[in-house]
């Protein structure tokens, strides 16, 4: 179990590391990265009323979510059933918190990093806590910021008990 948890955090690592030696990383505008702090609480939201649709309703229609214990899922259909077969229906997600560390600008994209949070139901269906960081790149759709890739480490709770 601990291959798997070590591969996740190699994963999450190569995916902090995007080519941009053509591009500079700069701190965005805070009226931004306020904006950005918003769609964080609007994601929290909808992972606690176990709302699927909401959650990939903040997708950009082409999304992609990276986990660490089931895979990537491409496409706001694909990002929704993952929610609610995974994180809803057979993790029980919830009390979800995601802190907003860093928010900078890399070319046209905004990255937002840092940490979440959650309790969901282990294998015996007892609460346990998880938690752990995330990376998303996000980007600008009519008015308002959706996110276009989301990768996620996790404190290994759930990828140690499978």
């Amino acid at each position: 179990m601990k291959i798997r948890l070590l591969l996740a955090l190699v994963g999450l690592a190569i995916s902090f590391a995007w080519p941009i030696s053509a591009q500079q990383k700069v701190t965005v505008d805070p009226q931004i990265a306020q904006q950005i702090r918003v769609l964080a609480s609007k994601y929290d939201e909808a992972i606690n009323k176990h709302d699927a649709a909401a959650v990939a309703a903040l997708y950009t229609q082409d999304g992609v979510r990276g986990t660490y214990n089931h895979g990537s899922f491409r496409g706001r259909k694909a990002i929704e059933k993952a929610y609610e077969s995974w994180d809803f229906n057979t993790w029980h997600v919830g009390s979800h918190f995601t802190s907003v560390d860093r928010v900078t600008a890399v070319g046209n994209d905004v990255r937002s990093t840092g940490r979440w949070s959650c309790v969901f139901k282990n294998w015996e269906g007892a609460d346990d806590d998880d938690g752990g960081y995330y990376s998303w790149v996000v980007v600008r759709d009519g008015d308002s910021w959706k996110i276009r890739r989301s990768n996620a480490s996790g404190a290994g709770n759930r990828a140690s008990t499978n």
